[in-house]
């Protein structure tokens, strides 16, 4: 991402910056809660156009500011992925070109075949949209 470190970092965890991408494709984010610490819970509801919600909610496990973010990520409602753990690293790639991060998705534990493909599908999606909100694009 063409931007500083803690820039990428606040995106990611602050709920008014997060409703602006963290959603796949067409749906947008309806609610956005975080208590940002360990121990601290999440809530996110995603809305696709035909109305209908799904619901994430976790834990964060660890919070390294502007470095690394690690939380369970489970779903609402009747689905197979209830306690996987996301891990987000931001690194710093800032070059001659002006500030860059890099920024390093895992979500571990969801064992399921097409689960797992769903998710990957859905994180690149939001990952897209989380590109577009800087200028210049990925670095």
């Amino acid at each position: 991402m063409r931007a500083p470190r803690q820039r990428v970092f606040d995106a990611w965890t602050q709920p008014a910056q997060l409703k602006a991408w963290h959603a796949p494709g067409p749906l947008t984010v309806s609610l956005a809660e975080i208590d940002l610490r360990p121990g601290g819970a999440y809530r996110i509801h995603m809305r696709a156009p035909d109305g209908t919600e799904h619901r994430v909610t976790g834990v964060y496990r660890e919070v390294d500011p502007p470095s690394r973010v690690v939380y369970t990520w489970g779903w609402e409602g009747d689905h197979v992925v209830k306690d996987s753990v996301v891990t987000v690293e931001f690194h710093d790639r800032g070059d001659t070109t002006g500030d860059a991060t890099e920024v390093v998705l895992t979500h571990a534990g969801i064992f399921d075949d097409t689960e797992r493909a769903n998710h990957a599908k859905g994180w690149t999606a939001i990952l897209d949209k989380f590109e577009a909100l800087y200028p210049g694009g990925a670095a």
